[in-house]
């Protein structure tokens, strides 16, 4: 497949360029990558489970119950049938996973629009900024596969499955959420439009969607004695809360008005135009699921406050808007394909040099 080529060509390319920048710094890439920020936690909870907690300053605890189980699950798995170490083991899976997404979503925009789209939209995703995530030992990758493979699903009427790999979804990060939301939603809105003459294996999958994501946020409360509340007063600990954007709109503010670290610059323009594409993707009257999907993504990243810098991160999933970026990108390669050409090279160099900038040198949490 030649867009499972592009991607993974793209891919290695950044690896290599990092594994550069990495030796040339005097740094380990295989540590950076397979042992940065978040993937320290996830090893450490496949290795010991849950249990880690951090002390900082008055009102900061970081706990290990903010990491969702699925990733560490699989990392634990790997590590066990495999002669690999636990951060290779998370390698491996994060790899399998940006594959298994890419041929996901490959098979999503072919079935929406043609083959030459459903390549570029695969290649645009694997050139984001933030694309060195892919390379990494983190969830997203996992994450994508299974949400690319429940909103196929639900594209093509596969109610059960829809639901099953959403449940999967929802235990893989918070939010994972979004997947369920889409199915569910579209569920309720096939209900009203056949007025109730629906499948059995529709409330099957709309049923099934939320009990993953609803299991763990549970699990996390009652271990914290709240069963309702306990998860997410974990993730106040961590400064995580939702709060409707308004720490966001604080922080941008900050941004503009008295400037910051380039991190945080980059990321506010990936925020606006991601903000942009989901303008475009209503344009567009995109299937519902993926509006639905992207939906969500896009009002958990903007509405929670918290780690700003790693916004560009929890939007990595949100491939659906790329989509008229793609169809965009297609026209041009037909008129004038070496313009096309030149924006997809201007991306490529971006997300090499913007990604390895941000492995080896920002020294800020992805």
């Amino acid at each position: 497949m030649h867009a499972l080529g592009a991607f993974a060509a793209a891919r290695l390319t950044g690896l290599l360029a990092l594994a550069i920048a990495a030796h040339t710094s005097h740094q380990d890439a295989f540590r950076l990558l397979g042992r940065s920020w978040d993937s320290r936690w996830y090893t450490g909870i496949a290795a010991h489970g849950y249990g880690r907690t951090l002390y900082f300053e008055p009102g900061v605890v970081q706990s290990d119950l903010a990491f969702f189980p699925l990733y560490p699950a699989l990392i634990r798995a790997v590590e066990t049938l495999t002669p690999l170490g636990y951060g290779a083991a998370g390698l491996l899976v994060s790899w399998l996973g940006a594959g298994a997404a890419a041929v996901g979503i490959y098979k999503i925009a072919a079935r929406l629009h043609d083959h030459r789209t459903a390549t570029v939209l695969v290649l645009l995703w694997g050139l984001l900024p933030h694309s060195v995530i892919l390379t990494m030992a983190y969830t997203e990758p996992v994450l994508t596969a299974l949400a690319a493979g429940s909103l196929y699903a639900l594209l093509t009427g596969r109610w059960p499955a829809a639901g099953a790999l959403a449940a999967l979804a929802g235990l893989a990060r918070p939010n994972g959420f979004a997947v369920a939301a889409a199915v569910v939603v579209t569920a309720l809105c096939e209900v009203v439009r056949r007025r109730g003459r629906v499948p059995h294996g529709l409330w099957a999958g709309a049923a099934l969607a939320p009990v993953g994501w609803g299991a763990y946020v549970l699990w996390v409360g009652v271990r914290r004695g709240d069963p309702l509340g306990g998860y997410f007063a974990v993730q106040r600990d961590w400064g995580s809360r939702f709060d409707f954007g308004r720490g966001s709109l604080a922080f941008a503010r900050h941004l503009l008005l008295h400037g910051d670290k380039l991190v945080f610059a980059v990321t506010l323009v990936i925020v606006a135009a991601a903000l942009l594409l989901y303008g475009l993707l209503l344009c567009d009257r995109a299937p519902l699921p993926l509006l639905v999907y992207a939906g969500v993504l896009l009002l958990i990243t903007v509405g929670g406050s918290g780690f700003f810098e790693s916004k560009p991160r929890f939007l990595l999933p949100a491939f659906p808007l790329l989509l008229p970026l793609a169809c965009a990108l297609v026209r041009t390669a037909r008129a004038r394909p070496r313009h096309a050409a030149l924006v997809v090279g201007a991306l490529a160099g971006l997300s090499l040099a913007y990604g390895t900038y941000l492995v080896t040198t920002a020294r800020m949490p992805l």
